[in-house]
């Protein structure tokens, strides 16, 4: 089980990524369509790259780590279940997970 700490800190990037969402996307449409233009203003360029620092750092979609649901541990995660490896295969052989069968060869 992973520390309460950690799932809470990754519940609070969650939280912040939602926040600063729509903030972030303007902000990146505003950088993609002045690098579109023919001509480029450096001082309008800077300015929209000191707007992205006066965010929180942890507002980045990037930031955010995934983490199994039922354990909170964050390697071995497949995305598909939401699972780390451990609990996965815990669950698939007790037949819990739809669709997922032992290979064998």
């Amino acid at each position: 089980m992973a520390k309460k700490s950690m799932i809470e800190r990754e519940k609070k990037r969650l939280a912040l990524v939602e926040k600063y969402q729509e903030k972030r996307s303007i902000l990146k449409y505003k950088l993609q369509e002045m690098n579109t233009r023919q001509q480029r203003v450096f001082k309008e360029q800077f300015d929209i790259a000191v707007e992205f620092q006066k965010l929180p750092r942890g507002s980045s979609k990037t930031r955010v780590h995934h983490r199994c649901f039922v354990t909170g541990r964050p390697k071995g995660y497949f995305r598909d279940f939401g699972l780390s490896r451990h609990v996965l295969r815990e669950m698939a052989h007790q037949c819990l997970l739809p669709g997922v069968t032992k290979a064998s060869w």
